[in-house]
């Protein structure tokens, strides 16, 4: 996958780069997709489908849920499973009021996560607070794993902001009541990094998060953390919803950030629907890094949105098969054809911005519109290659497409001479 750039006037917020059991986040490091299950961490099989799935949608952590002794235990035995399976993704355990306690009964657990994820907010209240988080970061000292210190405003410290809400209505000029609520955010991932680093964690071990489900709200705070600290930021914004509204909002949430160099691992937590595919955040994460020229995960499909010159369905079809094909193929494609992410496909419906949007993609077709010829031309790096007719124009195309990414990323072979070759291996 491609190294992160930035093209916007902003340089990258210098955080200190954290290694998560071999995945770098923060300093110079690509930014990091991750994701969390939402099976019961108990039904081992459950997680270890679920894991595997989202490892290999492309998440490069995975957060599971640990909240009882049952979870704990299970903790190794997924590990287990997954290390059989070749899936080496790190875990990470999200632990809410009982954490200090699991990971003191669980010492295989543990040690078979690669990093704890704290809630300063609700690991214990009043004089256990601080006694409860402390005893959670003796744990990860004792197994040298990083922390992520994420604070939501659904579970904020009651008494930092009833405490800084006091103040501000003394003060001579109050602010806001939601100027007050992102400072209590900051404040309190603040405050609980601090102590962290005073119990021993250097600041390298240690990822901050402040998510609110309001974007102005998660521009605003992750602005201030950004602006106060070189802590690493996990940036996302949570309980985005259901759909197009969680998508959309969470992309004009981050898609901000992101330009202004703010964030160095995301998630985009949708819900999902009945019966969902939990992948799919991972890929709308994914897109966003790659449209917006940060990453590059799977080659990009340009495609039309279609008009009246375009009623057949042909171009629909043909740009949702290659769009389906490219991201089958990639988990094969990444392992033999390094770069081949970067690709641009184009699947255009007519010939007003057919041609030319197919000559600025790697590969691109035209295909036919209403009353045009029954033809498609196919440019190859810019330049018309061949035109396509008949009923196997798909199978014709995505066959160009293995052809050229065998001889643009590998090593001068087509597809065909690729399988040949393999078969008179297996006939000696």
């Amino acid at each position: 996958m491609s190294d992160v750039r930035y093209n916007g006037s902003a340089a990258r917020h210098r955080s200190i780069a954290v290694d998560v059991a071999g995945v770098m986040v923060g300093g110079d490091a690509p930014i990091v997709v991750q994701s969390m299950t939402n099976t019961d961490t108990a039904n081992i099989d459950a997680t270890v489908a679920q894991v595997a799935a989202l490892a290999d949608a492309g998440s490069q952590l995975v957060r599971i849920t640990v909240d009882r002794d049952v979870s704990a235990k299970a903790v190794p035995h997924i590990k287990d499973k997954l290390d059989a399976m070749g899936v080496f993704v790190p875990l990470v355990g999200d632990f809410h009021y009982n954490g200090h306690t699991l990971l003191a009964d669980h010492p295989a657990c543990a040690r078979a996560l690669a990093k704890y994820r704290i809630n300063p907010g609700n690991v214990g209240f009043k004089a256990k607070k601080d006694r409860q988080f402390s005893a959670i970061i003796e744990q990860a000292l004792r197994h040298d794993k990083p922390v992520r210190i994420g604070v939501n405003w659904g579970s904020l410290d009651r008494e930092l902001q009833a405490h800084l809400m006091d103040e501000n209505a003394k003060a001579a000029q109050p602010l806001e009541p939601s100027a007050v609520t992102h400072e209590a955010l900051v404040q309190s991932a603040l405050q609980s990094a601090q102590l962290a680093q005073r119990l021993g964690m250097g600041a390298e071990r240690i990822i901050l998060s402040a998510k609110v489900s309001a974007v102005q709200d998660l521009i605003a705070v992750y602005r201030l953390l950004a602006a106060r600290s070189s802590f690493a930021l996990h940036l996302g914004l949570t309980e985005a919803g259901m759909g197009s509204k969680g998508i959309v909002a969470s992309t004009a949430a981050m898609a901000i950030l992101l330009q202004q160099g703010i964030g160095d691992t995301i998630r985009v937590s949708l819900t999902p629907e009945p019966g969902g595919d939990r992948t799919r955040e991972v890929i709308v994460a994914q897109e966003i890094l790659q449209t917006m020229g940060l990453r590059s995960f799977v080659p990009i499909v340009a495609a039309c949105p279609g008009c009246g010159r375009t009623t057949s369905t042909v171009f629909q079809e043909l740009a949702r098969d290659i769009q389906d094909h490219v991201r089958t193929r990639m988990p094969q494609w990444a392992t033999r054809y390094p770069g081949v992410e970067a690709m641009q496909l184009a699947v255009m419906g007519c010939i007003v911005n057919g041609p030319g949007e197919s000559k600025h993609a790697d590969i691109g077709i035209s295909l036919p519109g209403t009353g045009e010829q029954p033809t498609a031309p196919v440019f190859i790096d810019g330049k018309k290659a061949m035109t396509l007719r008949g009923d196997t124009i798909a199978a014709d195309f995505k066959q160009i497409v293995e052809d050229y990414v065998a001889k643009r990323y590998g090593a001068g072979q087509t597809v065909t001479q690729q399988q040949d070759s393999t078969q008179q291996d297996g006939n000696a």
